[in-house]
């Protein structure tokens, strides 16, 4: 078979990259053939591709059943032009070309890294639990997916859910000047930006009342150039603790391990960040707590400091939740508790409920963003919960105390 000629190869080569929808027909619906016998005389596009007019280009076009309107763009484009591939799709051959290192981009890091993590916990959770999580891997039409790993009705965690997911999309103008009340490094001149956004985010339940219910999230976000360079970016996160009983030592061990992690890398963080999250974790339409809090933070781009210190930041947040959780799961999942305490974790869980689908960001831009996975956005909420009509703990009991928080 002889070889393909240099107009077939370039079309080949390109024809994957442009969209139907890049280029009209500029004479109607004529047939193929009909253009690949005129396009000869064109003086439009490029004179040659490796030695092959523009005749050639739409007879190759052809040989490969190419579409009129699309041969049409392969012949007059510019080849650098022609180069329309999504930041998913540069993302994914990227990967493909070479291991991801410390040289490639932010966007790929963050991913790798929480994956990671995410194979580090769930291990860890099983070792505890006895029981394997159920993982679940998908994808998204526009590029990204996840891995969502979920537990439930273990020997120790009655729900444990934790998942990673990778979004690609593209925010539209209305959308990128909101963001500009954050982020002034967002190009206001463009009328929509392709948008790269990638976190771990977790939620543990506990079936022993005694052992509290603890959330996570770390994550980043990124907006693109056209060339898939970095445009903007922050990352956000945190995490808290949330008890139905409690337990001042439980308490001060978790805030002391995320303090330490904090401190490492500036001393300001911790105080600043645990206030962020009583303010976050908040049920304003009860005017309660949620729970004793952790840290939260968001919008961390480089007006606080630079990528790599602050992605060095989050790292050693997220590989501090193991230290500072799982010596209290250890010492309360096996504690004896009655049929009060279970009733009084399953009104602590509605609580918990409540803000998760009244008030928190993360759901309500998961549930927001188009093709996103409902099930997996929602892997936060417990099994099981209550909601008792005007219920109020007993004056001066342990239920009360986390009223009064």
């Amino acid at each position: 078979m002889a070889a393909p000629s240099a107009a077939t190869r370039y079309v080949q080569r390109v024809a994957s990259q442009v969209r139907l929808r890049s280029a009209r027909a500029p004479r109607g619906q004529l047939t193929l053939s009909r253009w690949a016998s005129t396009a000869s005389g064109s003086r439009r596009g490029p004179a040659s591709f490796g030695g092959s007019s523009s005749a050639a280009v739409w007879l190759a076009a052809a040989a490969i059943g190419v579409t009129a309107p699309l041969a049409y763009s392969l012949s007059t484009a510019e080849p650098a032009k022609l180069d329309v591939s999504s930041l998913a799709e540069k993302d994914e051959q990227k990967k493909r070309e070479a291991a991801v290192t410390e040289e490639s981009p932010m966007r790929l890091r963050m991913e790798k890294f929480i994956k990671e993590q995410q194979q580090i916990i769930v291990k860890e959770l099983e070792r505890i639990d006895g029981k394997k999580f159920r993982k679940d891997e998908w994808t998204r039409p526009n590029g990204g997916g996840g891995i969502t790993c979920v537990l439930q009705e273990g020997n120790v965690f009655e729900k444990a859910g934790v998942g990673v997911s990778v979004v690609y999309g593209s925010l539209p103008k209305p959308a990128i000047m909101k963001m500009r009340e954050n982020h002034k490094n967002l190009d206001p001149d463009v009328e929509s930006l392709e948008f790269f956004a990638a976190g771990l985010s977790m939620v543990l339940h506990p079936s022993n009342p005694m052992a509290p219910t603890v959330h996570l999230n770390y994550r980043y976000f990124e907006t693109a150039n056209p060339d898939g360079s970095s445009q903007a970016w922050w990352f956000g996160g945190g995490c808290d603790l949330t008890p139905s009983y409690l337990f001042d030592e439980d308490a001060i061990h978790f805030h002391k391990t995320i303090k330490e992690a904090c401190d490492s890398h500036d001393k300001t963080y911790y105080p600043r960040f645990k206030k962020w999250c009583d303010k976050y974790f908040f049920n304003k339409h009860r005017g309660e707590c949620r729970g004793v809090g952790g840290i939260f933070f968001d919008d961390l781009d480089e007006t606080e400091r630079d990528q790599e210190n602050t992605f060095a930041f989050v790292q050693d947040c997220l590989k501090a939740f193991l230290p500072s959780y799982i010596p209290i799961l250890e010492k309360r999942k096996d504690m004896p508790f009655d049929a009060k305490e279970k009733e009084w974790q399953q009104i602590r869980r509605g609580k918990y409920v409540e803000f998760n689908l009244v008030h928190d960001r993360g759901t309500a831009f998961g549930l927001n963003t188009p093709g996103s996975r409902v099930e997996s956005i929602l892997m936060s909420l417990p099994l099981t919960a209550s909601w008792k009509y005007m219920y109020e703990p007993e004056p001066k009991s342990r239920e009360q105390r986390l009223y009064i928080l």
